[in-house]
């Protein structure tokens, strides 16, 4: 199956991105076999929608992006399944945050996944998920050094054994 990519973006980024080739050692998928049943499964969320705790944690740099529009604040932040008590805070320059501040479950739908943990459909889920801000052009390399092998030591820690993709 052939998977469209630049589809619902706009066509300048299809010229800044459809010639990238894969960093060194990196030319061959990352997936690995899921092999538990989803209803036997703790699952995790990771959104690019530059959520955070308003109020508890610190937003994502926005004025770095703002200075240097190619940059993408390569750090992340722990966000709990439940969310009684706490506010939701959005730092994305490339999203309007109205409609995600509004309600969080459109870029972090942790309602529903509560609710397919109530009907049996997943075991559970994770404690905590993931949020880091989307856009991630000259900060790849903080990525694969740190954020993604920290993201994954807490997810394991919480036991998650699968991750949903939430991009926005």
């Amino acid at each position: 199956m052939l998977v469209d990519s630049f589809r619902f973006l706009p066509r300048s980024f299809a010229v800044m991105w459809e010639s990238v080739e894969p960093a060194p050692g990196e030319g061959e998928p990352v997936w690995a076999p899921f092999e538990k049943r989803l209803s036997e499964s703790r699952i995790a969320m990771l959104t690019s929608a530059g959520l955070y705790l308003d109020g508890e944690q610190e937003p994502f740099d926005g004025e770095r992006e703002k200075a240097e529009p190619t940059w993408g604040d390569p750090t992340w932040r722990a966000i709990p399944q439940d969310l009684n008590g706490h506010k939701i805070g959005m730092m994305h320059l490339h999203v309007n945050n109205t409609d995600v501040l509004a309600d969080h479950n459109i870029a972090l739908p942790t309602d529903l996944l509560a609710e397919l943990a109530a009907d049996g459909v997943v075991a559970g889920a994770s404690a905590r998920h993931v949020s880091v801000m989307g856009y991630q052009q000259a900060g790849l390399a903080a990525w694969r050094t740190t954020a993604a092998p920290e993201i994954a030591a807490m997810l394991r820690e919480d036991g998650a054994d699968g991750v949903v993709l939430a991009p926005v």
